[in-house]
């Protein structure tokens, strides 16, 4: 059990890292300009499954951007695919979650102003 937790963790930080690469360099030209940062990636134990949490900045634009990123999530696996096919017999399916934790920080620190 100890392993697989491991395993999943490696892999994790691995598709984190990755996906946070492929965010970056298609960030302008797909994304509208907007920063999309890969917050944290779940991953099932059968490592079948991610769920990969996401921050957009603005803010503003990210049901927007989200509703790209959903639409290009199929181009999104296979630019994966490429980057972890020496690590991986198989790319796991993509979730995309919008991780709204930043969003939540910033409106208590505007209460707490007040």
């Amino acid at each position: 059990m100890e392993g697989e937790s491991t395993r999943q963790h490696k892999v994790s930080r691995q598709l984190q890292r990755d996906l946070s690469e492929i965010f970056r360099e298609k960030g302008t030209s797909v994304f509208k300009g907007t920063m999309i940062t890969v917050t944290s990636v779940r991953i099932s134990p059968d490592l079948s499954v991610a769920r990969v949490f996401l921050s957009i900045f603005p803010s503003a634009k990210s049901a927007e951007v989200f509703k790209i990123v959903q639409d290009t999530s199929k181009a999104l696996r296979g630019e994966l695919g490429k980057r972890v096919s020496k690590q991986l017999r198989i790319v796991p399916d993509l979730v995309f979650i919008i991780d709204d934790s930043l969003d939540y920080v910033e409106r208590i620190e505007e209460l707490l102003k007040k």
